[in-house]
């Protein structure tokens, strides 16, 4: 157990870092949600969790003779990208270390899986040298048999060709498993997919070589070995491991339970184990370059259902390493019943691929797509030797740009991650002729129809265009909680009730994580909810821009009919040059945004969901439903606004699109997070619904103040918004109350101009002027906090 230290009075570096580096992913990957989730309340305890993924240690330490698919994803392909990001991560310990905490959290299980030489600790153990104090190291372990069985499927449909009989041959003989998997390293070749490490048997299984290894680097006693049992930890009670292994006296309480990452079948990763000779030498021949989402999407061509390996069936691995296990079970205490296997079953063989499976006939109808969709190493390797891509705007980083932004800045310009307009087919300046009035349906007995459900404070000048909109599109209620209103929103909406246009909950008496989340738990017992054909879920500053047909949902789900679930992309828009609040339509007022290819930062892509009312899941959360209900696998199939099938990417899990689900030809998610500036004055004054503990600040402005290309789409909407707007104001008391929420932000706005923090603030955002690719950077560089 590696108990809680306080920090000494004189104010230094960290006194400490705690390292979990579990070889299993699927320990890793929960303990990092787990401690993301619960970064409050460790806080609180002197725990650190930070805002940047520590996968960057593992991009940063590794020798670069043996890259990995991750290297290539992310970008980091030579030993100069390697030198930079450990410059970057190197920056983020030390303000890491100037922040007042005791203690630094981080999780990468790839370090613990995939280092295997000294040099590889040793370049570790100096970037975390910058966080100025002492480094404990947290490995927690699962069987070997168990832990087997998952790594070679998962491997297997990452690009592994050697059959796991190779494992099974090698418990037999003598000598160190460790130096046995060593051997077994072949040399890499980062643009046909042969990934040593990947490749190769795994070396950290041998659990009593795997801590002597860490121990040279980081000392005797500063490596704990711990047990996480898979059901406790993706139970709800899984914070409870993470308060043991920091010896915390208070408790973190209880977090969403979650079900572990599937491993393949077996049949399955016998079909893709047979694939992947072809498609080594498929990028022999063409030069093109498998990313690991191509890989995915050919894993999920293949399979078929079926059961994963039993790790009773590798009891030869078991009894490999009883012995030791028993002993590192008597010296570490925290790994309970962690090490013992699984009852012996009869020995695995690789079965039959089924069905006359054949993989040069898989790979024959791949290869369009592969032509497609995968770039030539060629033009990767002139990206890394140049630094610059396709027709860069800028080729050195400008001055006004911190030193951590410049150096994203001389990472990002021509990149596979640089900011361009060069996706999908809509001509997004084009005037195009007004869309036609929507009649009105008549809905089903029974049926409440498509619904939106939102949650809304201080939003009074915003709700009539907001609602006028989408009735004029197809929404046929909304369900609007609010909380804490002082503007005259919940008026507003009362009487929209009144009227029967909407149905108001006042939310005043939240509890739990959110005003927002209780609001939606509470939606899920509403009949206007359960009655719904599609259950919505956006904002106030969010419309549905459908860019297909009449520009209605129902033409839009003309185009997929067979989708549960739409995953409408962010577009966000900035200030467009707007200082002033004024009473005109906020979709006529902004029609500047991002570009739309724009993966980086993780705020650009983000998603909402449209739902259709299946009950394939039983939450409503703030992008998208949780917990696919068991069984409801088959039921649920999700698209991206191109009406592109992404199910496999997005049915568990996932709040933003990927290079490989973005989408936007049918239907995007317009979002006005800004609007003027002094309406981004009053949002910073009032804070956000979701996130009640961050202010909005410069940080907020520099990542959402996207005023770069044209998007004039949305207004062939203005006339019918406009006429279902006017029919709303006839009513003169809805009239009135839209003046004086009108007039209170004005007065507001006023207010803050008077006050010297806000004023500041107004004229550094104004003063703030960002190319695509600098605000990227700029944005890359911030914390989440602002």
């Amino acid at each position: 157990m590696v108990g809680p230290r306080q920090r000494e009075p004189d104010g230094g570096g960290l006194m400490r870092i705690v390292l979990f580096a579990a070889p299993d992913e699927r320990i890793a990957g929960r303990l990092r949600a787990i401690l993301k989730d619960k970064s409050g309340a460790l806080g609180q305890q002197g725990v650190a969790v930070p805002g940047w993924n520590p996968v960057r240690l593992f991009l940063a330490a590794a020798d670069p003779a043996r890259p990995s698919g991750l290297h290539l994803a992310r970008g980091v392909r030579t030993a100069r990208a390697q030198e930079r990001l450990a410059e970057v991560v190197g920056l983020e310990l030390e303000k890491a270390a100037g922040s007042g905490a005791g203690t630094l959290a981080l999780v990468c299980g790839q370090l613990g899986r995939s280092l295997i030489d000294a040099g590889e600790l040793e370049r570790l153990r100096a970037i975390l040298s910058r966080g100025g104090g002492e480094v404990e190291v947290v490995l927690h372990l699962d069987e070997q048999a168990r832990t087997l069985a998952w790594l070679y499927a998962d491997r297997v449909g990452r690009g592994r060709v050697a059959p796991l009989s190779r494992e099974l041959e090698a418990t037999a003989e003598g000598g160190r498993w460790w130096d046995r998997a060593v051997a077994t390293l072949p040399p890499a070749d980062l643009w046909t997919g042969v990934h040593p490490v990947l490749e190769a048997m795994p070396a950290f299984l041998d659990y009593a070589a795997l801590l002597a290894f860490w121990e040279s680097a980081f000392g005797a006693g500063r490596v704990q070995l711990r047990g996480a049992p898979l059901a406790q930890l993706y139970g709800s009670r899984g914070a409870e491991e993470v308060q043991a292994a920091f010896g915390l006296s208070d408790s973190l309480g209880n977090v969403d339970p979650a079900t572990p990452p599937a491993a393949p079948g077996d049949v399955t990763a016998a079909r893709m184990r047979s694939m992947n000779p072809l498609l080594r030498r498929y990028s022999e021949v063409t030069g093109r370059v498998l990313a690991r989402d191509i890989r995915g999407r050919i894993a999920q061509t293949v399979a078929v259902p079926d059961a994963p390996i039993p790790p009773g069936a590798l009891a030869a691995l078991s009894k490999r390493f009883a012995t030791d296990n028993a002993s590192l079970a008597e010296r570490f205490p925290g790994l309970g019943d962690a090490l013992r296997p699984d009852a012996k079953q009869a020995p695995w063989q690789e079965p039959d691929p089924q069905n006359g499976y054949r993989a040069t006939q898989y790979l024959a109808a791949l290869q369009p797509m592969l032509a497609r969709q995968c770039r030539t190493a060629d033009e990767i390797r002139a990206e890394d030797a140049a630094g610059t891509g396709p027709a860069p705007t800028q080729t050195t980083a400008p001055d006004h740009l911190p030193p951590l932004a410049r150096m994203n800045f001389d990472k990002l310009r021509g990149g596979p991650f640089a900011p361009h307009n060069r996706l999908g087919g809509v001509d997004e300046a084009a005037i195009l002729p007004p869309y036609p009035e929507m009649a009105p349906r008549a809905l089903p007995a029974g049926s409440t129809g498509n619904v939106i459900v939102g949650c809304m404070k201080n939003e009074a000048p915003y709700i009539l265009e907001w609602v006028a909109y989408h009735r004029a599109i197809g929404v046929d209620d909304f369900l609007i909680y609010t909380n804490a209103c002082d503007d005259g929103t919940d008026s507003i909406l009362d009487r929209l009730q009144a009227m029967g246009i909407l149905q108001h909950r006042d939310n005043d008496g939240w509890k739990g994580k959110s005003p927002q989340q209780h609001a939606l738990n509470s939606a899920l017992k509403e009949p206007v909810i359960r009655d719904a054909e599609w259950v919505i879920h956006i904002d106030v500053d969010e419309f549905i821009n459908v860019r297909c047909g009449n520009g209605t949902l129902p033409d839009l789900f003309a185009r997929a009919p067979d989708a549960t679930n739409w995953a409408l992309t962010w577009r966000l828009f900035g200030h467009n040059g707007v200082d002033r609040l004024d009473d005109r339509f906020v979709i006529e007022q902004f029609d500047t945004c991002a570009p739309a290819f724009c993966p980086k930062p993780h705020t650009v892509w983000g998603f909402k969901s449209m739902v259709r009312n299946v009950g394939a899941y039983a939450k409503l959360s703030c992008h998208r439903p949780n917990k696919l209900r068991e069984g409801a696998e088959d039921r649920v199939k999700w698209v991206n606004g191109s009406g592109q099938d992404i199910t496999r990417e997005t049915a568990q899990k996932g709040w933003r699109s990927s290079k490989s689900t973005i989408g936007y030809d049918l239907v995007q998610l317009n979002h006005y997070a800004l609007r003027s500036a002094e309406s981004f004055l009053i949002k910073r004054q009032r804070g956000r619904a979701l996130h009640v503990d961050r202010s909005i600040g410069l940080n907020y402005w520099i990542r959402m103040d996207w005023s770069d290309v044209p998007d004039v789409t949305i207004k062939r909407n203005v006339p019918r918004v406009r006429a279902e707007y006017d029919r709303l104001l006839a009513d003169p008391e809805l009239a009135a109350l839209h003046r004086k929420g009108l007039e209170w932000h004005r007065a507001k706005a006023d207010e803050l101009h008077a006050m010297p923090e806000f004023e500041d603030l107004y004229r550094q955002a104004l003063a703030l002027k960002l190319t695509d690719t600098e605000r990227v950077a700029y944005a890359l560089a911030l914390d989440m906090e602002s």
